[in-house]
């Protein structure tokens, strides 16, 4: 199991675990180990708030012991969406051979561990005395009847005696699938469902009848969650997505009397006795989920009915939990709520009801709240037979979200397997940590994942390998990324008039690949295999081993990533640069003006220009200014030091620009300081009775790239803007938004620029590293898909920020033009990607232009911009030598130094597919395929870019299916351990405003997103995708830590609790209608919900713990983006509501995106449809 993965399911059974004695864990839910064997469950998120867990018997198995933290349990790595383990828990044997012996052993080495960590408690079945007998609900009973032979569920005989071991267990949850086995009856909605036998009856295969566009009643049966536990290891660790087992009874089917010894009466009796804290796997029936209560109808899972379940709870149902009431789930919309048409007459109380049901029989153990189960399943129960129920009562089975793999579990394994040591790279083909882990790198020879991520680090080896898997081989570059302080920085190489060592053929850079010969006179290239004749300046001598003898003293023989010092070849027409220049271009048209957006840029211009970037070692920044206001026409100030007072200049001619000055427009700040003063304390006064409403805004951008072509610089333009252009000059807009364009095949022009104006001033200005920096305060539409293509394709910045109010927005944007100012850039950069034979890079995505096929030229690259290239095979590849990435960026420095920054990195090659299944990293593969869908709008409709995207990513869970995983119904769905989360991370794509926007998105807006997301890193769309969403009333107020985050949905909430919800963008704070008054009196300042202000953009500074511990959080996250996050407060039942909702991506959308559970299915579908 790729150790980036979560845990929630189970790693190649039986492989020693580096550290793992007993399975004693960090305590999470199901996490484990690096390796180690997981539960085949999903993750739990820790107990529901405020509920006292009571202690679990020993030796008692809540509904066969869900196995939890890391339980040997699956044997198959391929963890299963095991559904509901309908029925006894005697599963029948993979083989057909009978059971082994009650005492059958665990793996080797492994301590039995229950959910609880005691380690005498095993997990599953106790292997002990008492067998679980429970009524087989597997095969739905009519009342009175026989029950239905299902043929090939040999073992779910009545009351046989239950598996005696985990092992046993295993074996037998080995056959189960949830899905009816006929393929013309698709069983019950949901992941699928166990093994109901077949009925002529067809039922929705969709997982909650809610997302229409997926059901299909005809599909095939949805994807049985069963544990694929075959107990031969499966050629390699998927995951089959469990969903959780409960017994289930039968309808008509009286529980047995306690005194039969079904059902846990027949362990140790509990106490109610506290329950170890930390109660890693999901609740148990009849707890509710880790998150607090909530209406959300997408998730009808609640487990089944207390009275139903054969001795599930050794006490009284929910009843006795304390704490806010469990979340209700109301009925969806359509169906009867479920677990219960399953249940005849025992319709009463649902789970997460509070009980009308005080008594559930308790077979012998003193009544108590009941266990928190592991959540797993569907619904718990079996229906009835489902030809009894009119057409319109079938059933639609619900999985249970805690079944389902978890991206806060996947993230809490990787912390904790991952975070403590450091990334070396000195090894080929290694996946490192994810991106939400922190993790220290150690630059041994590849280039730090910092610089560079890839979608997968074992690469097929020939292209029909590659298309049989459709997993893209792709790589985001970041190649200015800021290193955390305790990181060293690329060291700088210089190698004189000669400039870098590099190959005669293909060019490449002196890397650490490179073979030196014929005792360091030559070396052969690592890229090309040409040889090429080692300089004299160069040469030294090599060791025993064939490495050069000064090896650890040359970076770029040792390390993945160092800079090179360019010579006056690498510089536009062989001379060196000038220093680059920032000219600030200031709308004063009267939107700008009245809104005091004018003022505010020139009073922070006056502080901000002390801080321009600069070398490490310099005094002061080499960056010259300039200043520029405008509307209909442009005044250029003149700021030379020597003037006690600063000129204007007008130029009123905007179809024919030109700068009508030259010495005195661009100063240095030093020198000129009080003239610069002077001015931006006179444009507001200059401006503050102007009555123009419009603006131009090409004009603006030929005067700044006029500008620096006069000064012979690379510079920026900082432009700030208030409006559509539609005064009478070049570039002159129209206002072109139409709404009813959405979901037409006309839809695509909605992200076209309406002119190619701007595409040739964008060609224009990137042939001088004339950057643009955009910052838009609309309060209408102003066409961000024509007035963004110059800084997307210069490599600039946009920042929008609609309706702009000075009290509310004027902290985040001058965070962000700090920011902004003071950031690191390279101009005039041109970047290559060479790769060894065999590979080549074939396309790119991000902002910058290109003028060939091979060279991405950004007029400027900044530390938070990423490139992102894919790789096409042009040739084999071979498992020995690997493949080779090396990106070189040619850039000017701040100081006007022209560099080239070189990262290396080496990959792994495989012939079996299930090598490249182990391998990939999601977290890339959703950034790239963010970015493909994203340029896929510019031409196609939206819906056939949403197509391609499912079908891509069936094909990938497919092709796993078919070759890797080992062989099991095909009602279960398997996914590899590595890209469990892929569905739930490609639905929060489909979701997304660019592909399925909601009634309250503007145009703008998704041509605003879908230009961002082009640039984003990994990191920011893992957050941007799947926001993190944080219990604030759990934060420990005396540690630096941030309180452990939980799934995105609206069940997770409770309304007693505040929540922190942020994507990169925005931070909703979540206050429930129930908070305790103290808490609103804390982080507020107010005394009751009510009196809470909506419009507050940042949280007050009160002298008290929990301030401080919300407001540290909130700083901390503010941190770690690249962009200043609107705080926006969000009280529950608000309007604002509606909004947040829309980030609680595992919920169904309003714009019709599916839940989660839903996609699951409908992927589920999708694989089974292309493996038919």
């Amino acid at each position: 199991m790729s150790v980036n993965q979560q845990a929630h399911t189970g790693p190649p059974y039986g492989q020693p675990q580096p550290g793992y004695q007993g399975f004693q864990q960090p305590a999470y839910g199901g996490q484990s180990l690096p390796g180690a064997p997981q539960s085949q469950y999903g993750a739990y998120n820790g107990p529901v708030p405020g509920y006292q867990q009571p202690v679990p018997p020993q030796g008692y198995f809540p509904s066969l012991g869900f196995p939890s933290k890391g339980s040997p349990v699956s044997l198959n790595s391929d963890t299963s969406l095991a559904p509901n383990f309908i029925g006894s828990l005697r599963a029948p044997p993979t083989s057909g051979a009978p059971p082994p012996a009650s005492g059958a052993s665990h793996p080797s080495g492994h301590v039995a561990y229950s959910q609880f960590e005691h380690g005498d408690v095993q997990n599953g079945i106790p292997a002990s005395a008492a067998p679980m007998q429970r009524p087989p609900a597997s095969q739905p009973f009519l009342p009175g009847s026989a029950p239905t032979p299902v043929s090939q569920m040999s073992t779910f005989q009545q009351y046989g005696p239950p598996p005696g071991s985990v092992q046993q267990l295993r074996n037998h949850m080995a056959g189960m699938t949830i899905g009816s086995t006929a393929a013309s009856a698709p069983p019950p909605a949901g992941l699928g469902y166990a093994s109901v036998p077949p009925v002529s009856g067809s039922v929705s295969a969709t997982g909650s009848g809610l997302y229409t566009p997926y059901s299909a009643s005809q599909g095939p049966p949805p994807p049985s969650v069963s544990q694929a536990l075959p107990v031969a290891q499966p050629l390699f660790p998927g995951q089959t997505i469990p969903t959780q087992r409960l017994p289930a009874q039968v309808p008509g089917f009286t529980p047995p009397p306690p005194s039969t010894g079904v059902g846990p009466s027949s362990y140790p009796p509990t106490t109610g006795a506290p329950r170890p804290p930390a109660m890693p796997g999901p609740p148990l029936p009849g707890q509710t989920l880790a998150g607090p209560p909530s209406s959300q109808p997408n998730h009808v899972s609640s487990p089944p009915p207390p009275s139903t379940m054969a001795g599930l709870h050794p006490g009284p149902p929910m009843s006795g939990l304390h704490g806010p009431p469990p979340p209700t789930h109301p009925p969806q919309p359509g169906y009867q709520m479920q677990q219960n048409g399953s249940f005849g007459q025992m319709r009463g109380p649902q789970p997460n009801y509070g009980g009308a049901y005080p008594g559930a029989p308790n077979y012998g153990s003193p009544p108590g709240p009941p266990p928190p189960p592991k959540r797993l399943d569907p619904d718990s129960i079996p229906s009835p037979q489902l030809n009894e129920l009119p057409p319109q009562q079938k059933p639609r089975h619900r999985i249970d979200p805690d079944a389902i793999p978890s991206p806060i579990q996947v993230i809490e394994d990787d912390r904790n397997n991952r975070g403590s040591e450091p990334f070396v790279t000195g090894v080929r083909g290694q996946v490192p940590p994810l991106v939400t882990t922190n993790f220290l790198v150690k630059d041994q020879g590849n280039a730090s994942p910092r610089y560079i991520r890839c979608t997968s680090y074992n690469i097929p080896c020939t292209s029909d390998m590659a298309k049989q898997s459709q997993v893209p081989l792709a790589a985001v570059i970041k190649p200015l990324a800021t290193l955390p302080p305790e990181e060293t920085l690329p060291y700088l190489v210089d190698h004189g008039e000669s400039g870098p060592v590099r190959c005669n053929r293909c060019k490449a850079y002196m890397c650490p690949f490179m073979q030196f010969i014929e005792g360091g006179r030559r070396f052969q290239c690592c890229f090309c295999s040409c040889v090429t004749e080692v300089p004299p300046h160069y040469f030294q001598h090599l060791d025993h081993t064939g490495k050069r003898v000064d090896f650890y003293d040359r970076p770029e023989l040792s390390l993945g990533s160092y800079e090179f010092l360019a010579t006056v070849d690498y510089c536009k027409n062989n001379k060196f640069p000038s220093p680059p220049a920032f000219i600030f271009m200031i709308d004063v048209s009267y939107n700008a003006v009245k809104s005091g957006l004018v003022r505010l840029i020139c009073e922070e211009l006056k502080s901000l220009l002390d801080y321009l970037p600069r070398e490490g070692n310099m005094e002061e920044s080499a960056i010259r200014v300039g200043f520029v206001t405008y509307n209909k026409v442009l005044h250029f100030y003149n700021v030379k030091s020597s003037l006690a007072q600063p000129q204007m200049m007008v130029v009123s001619d905007v179809a024919d620009m030109f700068v009508p000055l030259l010495d005195g427009f661009l100063v240095n700040v030093n020198e000129s300081r009080t003239v610069i003063a002077s001015l931006l304390d006179q444009i507001p006064e200059m401006f503050a009775d102007t009555r123009e409403t419009e603006t131009v805004f090409a004009p603006v951008i030929q005067a700044g790239l006029e500008a620096l072509k006069a000064a012979e610089c690379a510079g920026k333009l900082f432009i700030f803007h208030t409006s559509l252009p539609v005064a009478e000059a070049p570039g002159k807009l129209k206002n072109r938004d139409d709404r009813k364009l959405i979901n037409t095949d006309k839809e695509k022009t909605l992200f076209q620029p309406q002119t190619s104006f701007y595409n040739n001033l964008a060609k224009d200005c990137v042939a001088q590293g004339c950057c643009v920096d955009l910052f838009l305060f609309p309060n209408q539409y102003l066409d961000v898909a024509t007035l963004g293509v110059v800084p997307y394709q210069t490599g600039g910045s946009i920042y929008k920020y609609a309706y702009f109010q000075l009290e509310t927005d004027q902290y985040r944007f001058l965070n962000d033009l700090r920011r902004d100012v003071q950031k690191e850039v390279g101009f005039d950069a041109v970047m290559r990607v060479r790769t060894s034979t065999g590979i080549r890079a074939t396309d790119f995505f991000g902002a910058f232009y290109m003028s060939n096929t091979t060279d991405v030229e950004m007029a400027g690259l900044d530390c938070d911009k990423t490139i992102t290239v894919e790789f096409k095979h042009d040739d084999k590849l071979s498992e020995d030598s690997g493949a080779l990435l090396q990106c070189a960026l040619l850039y000017t420095s701040c100081a006007g130094q022209r560099r080239l920054r070189i990262h290396n990195l080496s990959l792994n090659c495989c012939t079996q597919l299930a090598d490249l299944y182990r391998n990939c990293e999601t977290d890339t593969l959703i950034n790239y395929l963010a970015k493909y869908a994203y340029r896929g709008v510019l031409s196609s409709p939206v819906k056939t870019v949403r197509d391609a995207l499912i079908n891509q990513c069936a094909q990938i869970l497919a092709c796993y299916r078919k070759n890797c995983a080992s062989p099991s119904s095909a009602g279960q769905l398997i996914l590899p351990e590595c890209m469990k989360l892929l569905p739930v991370y490609l639905n929060c794509v489909l979701k997304s405003d660019v592909l399925q926007p909601g009634p309250e998105v503007t145009t703008d807006d998704r041509a605003y997103i879908r230009q961002l997301v082009t640039s984003m890193d990994v990191a920011e769309t893992n957050v941007f995708f799947y926001p993190r969403l944080l219990p604030l009333t759990k934060a420990d107020v005396d540690s630096d830590s941030l309180p452990a985050a939980i799934r995105n949905s609206e069940e997770r909430l409770s309304k007693g609790d505040i929540y922190l919800l942020e994507n990169g963008l925005n931070i909703f704070v979540w206050v429930g209608v129930n908070v305790q008054q103290s808490l609103i009196q804390n982080l507020f300042g107010v005394s009751s919900f009510s009196q809470i202000s909506n419009a507050l953009s940042t949280l007050p500074v009160l002298e008290n713990p929990f301030s401080k511990k919300v407001r540290s959080v909130v700083d901390m996250l503010q941190g770690q983006r690249s962009r200043y996050m609107k705080l926006i407060i969000v009280k529950q039942e608000d309007k604002l509501e509606m909004l947040f909702r829309h980030f609680l991506v595992e919920d169904k959308s309003l714009s019709g995106g599916a839940s989660y559970v839903d996609f699951l299915c409908h992927m589920h579908k999708e694989i089974r449809q292309l493996l038919s």
